[in-house]
């Protein structure tokens, strides 16, 4: 029974005891949450939180839920670094009924037109978008789209970020579960993870606010594949993290990074060998 939730934590270093339960009863496993919190602490499998400064409290009005799909999308930007310290924005757009992940786009420079694409991209236009006050999201490009496709563009208050708080609670899985637990050695890296991730998050990543369901299961219709439960077994219906083209993909950029990397080393000795005095 101990193999059971350690196998999954040892695939999801960043769920708790609560997340791995959902997987394990959609797996079919029958376990008691009191009895997987004893295991999971008798394995010590608890997630360390990462620290963070203490932020004061202020008073917020609350956010009212969407009501169906496509009512209301949040919209904000996440910021991470390469191996080679190079900087790379990421867009993120949720939609606040599902918690479905419409969209990343990671590159180093993202303008309002480029927002709009990526927005336009999906397939149908919200009722409205909230988002911040940044400077791609207030350009003339993403006005006139908003107002070309009727499309209410509501900006959040100063200092107000709990306004935008689907996407912000997006933002920190996002960075807990991907972002510090990669090293991207070069933005397509980044993209093609970013992509797997999306892909997991939506269709196999149990949510708490969706009482343990998928985002898929919630927007699709209960004959749809991406809506069944998984097969039962341990860990058997549990889809990797990388899918085979995303590893298909990263093993390729390695062959080429590793290519790029003799040829570069062949050149430098070649040279090194052509300089006076070092023949033998």
């Amino acid at each position: 029974m101990r193999a059971c939730p350690w196998a999954l934590a040892s695939e999801r270093r960043r769920f708790g005891y609560r997340r791995l339960g959902f997987l394990l009863a959609r797996e079919g496993a029958v376990l008691n949450h009191k009895k997987l919190r004893r295991l999971y602490r008798l394995e010590k499998l608890q997630v360390r939180r990462r620290g963070g400064r203490k932020r004061a409290l202020g008073t917020h009005a609350p956010l009212m839920r969407a009501a169906v799909p496509n009512h209301r999308w949040s919209l904000d930007f996440i910021s991470d670094a390469l191996s080679d310290a190079r900087r790379f924005r990421v867009l993120c757009v949720v939609d606040d009924c599902t918690r479905e992940n419409l969209a990343l786009v990671a590159d180093t420079s993202l303008s309002g037109q480029r927002a709009a694409r990526a927005i336009a991209a999906e397939r149908s236009h919200p009722e409205a978008v909230v988002n911040d006050n940044g400077t791609e999201l207030t350009s003339m490009a993403i006005l006139a789209w908003a107002q070309k496709h009727g499309v209410a563009w509501k900006y959040l208050a100063p200092g107000k970020s709990q306004q935008n708080a689907y996407v912000k609670s997006f933002n920190g899985k996002l960075r807990d579960e991907c972002l510090n637990e990669m090293l991207f050695t070069s933005l397509r890296h980044a993209q093609v993870v970013l992509a797997a991730w999306r892909q997991d998050c939506n269709e196999v990543r149990p949510h708490s606010s969706l009482g343990g369901r998928t985002p898929s299961s919630i927007r699709l219709p209960p004959c749809s594949l991406a809506s069944r439960p998984l097969r039962a077994g341990c860990a058997g219906g549990l889809r990797p993290f990388l899918t085979q083209a995303a590893r298909d993909g990263l093993e390729a950029r390695g062959r080429d990074i590793e290519t790029e990397l003799d040829r570069t080393e062949k050149h430098r000795h070649g040279r090194r060998g052509d300089e006076p005095g070092l023949h033998l």
